[in-house]
């Protein structure tokens, strides 16, 4: 079973910064791509970035972009996302997801598993 667990959010001050991480089981972690997926209180969904499987390839959404950092470590089984220069905005729940193949579609959302997601408050 497909297990994709995040960690790391909390309260912020705007300017500050916070490593969120994802601890993937279940399947074989390095064949897949992968991606952060945000959504705001009272928003809709939206794509943060993604990275394939073989970290070759990585997106940003241009919300992030210059200030969000995507990696992850093969051997860990581990996705996770620096952010920096944090603002209000970014104040979301962020979701970990898992794409079907060794490629994401940037902007996508055709994601097949999802975890629970992890609260990120951006507050003075």
């Amino acid at each position: 079973e497909v297990q994709l667990v995040e960690s790391g959010g909390g309260l912020v001050q705007p300017g500050g910064s916070l490593r969120l991480s994802c601890a993937a089981s279940g399947f074989t972690f390095s064949s897949y791509a992968m991606s952060w997926v945000r959504q705001a209180p009272g928003k809709g969904l939206e794509w943060v970035s993604g990275i394939t499987s073989g970290r070759n390839n990585i997106g940003y959404a241009d919300s992030v972009k210059g200030r969000f950092t995507i990696s992850r470590d093969n051997a860990k089984m581990t996705l996770d996302l620096e952010m920096n220069s944090l603002k209000p905005d970014d104040t979301a729940v962020y979701y970990c997801a898992k794409w079907g193949g060794s490629y994401y579609y940037h902007g996508g959302y055709g994601m097949d598993s999802w975890g629970k997601g992890t609260l990120v408050i951006v507050s003075s």
